[in-house]
C-alpha cells in the first residue's frame, strides 16, 4: 500500500498525506509547500509516509 501512496504522492503529493495521516498539521503544511513549489511538496510527501 505505501508504494501507491507514494505514486500518488508524487502525482499529487497533499493526497498522498491525506491517505497516510488524514486531515492534520502535516496535510496543511503539505499543501503550503506544493503551493510554494511542487517539489517541496513531493519531498515532505514522501517523508511522511517513509516515517510511518
Amino acid at each position: 500500500m505505501d508504494i501507491l501512496r507514494i505514486l500518488l504522492s508524487i502525482l499529487l503529493p497533499p493526497l498522498g498525506v491525506f491517505l497516510q495521516v488524514g486531515i492534520g498539521p502535516q496535510f496543511w503544511i503539505n499543501i503550503l509547500l506544493t503551493l510554494l513549489g511542487y517539489i517541496p511538496g513531493i519531498v515532505h510527501a514522501v517523508y511522511i509516509i517513509a516515517k510511518r
